[in-house]
């Protein structure tokens, strides 16, 4: 999937377990997990930023995009 979570790296940061953060957003720790290990189809503007406001930092710190390996290099004449 071309955008990666980061969640993962903020929790360790911040010394903070799955269950603590689930709790403060005011989450399920399931789709904690299913956001966290990136199989969640969509996150909601409130949940972003209320991940953001409890790990003290930014969307960007949470996600990234990664291009996608699929796509082909444009080719290059060596001639």
């Amino acid at each position: 999937m071309p955008i990666a979570v980061d969640i993962d790296v903020m929790l360790a940061r911040r010394k903070m377990s799955v269950g603590e953060l689930a709790e403060r957003v005011g989450i399920t720790p399931a789709n904690l997990a299913v956001l966290k290990n990136g199989r969640a189809k969509a996150v909601r503007f409130t949940t972003l930023a209320a991940l953001c406001e409890v790990l003290e930092c930014q969307p960007g710190d949470l996600l990234r995009h990664e291009p996608d390996h699929a796509v082909a290099e444009p080719a290059t004449n060596s001639a």
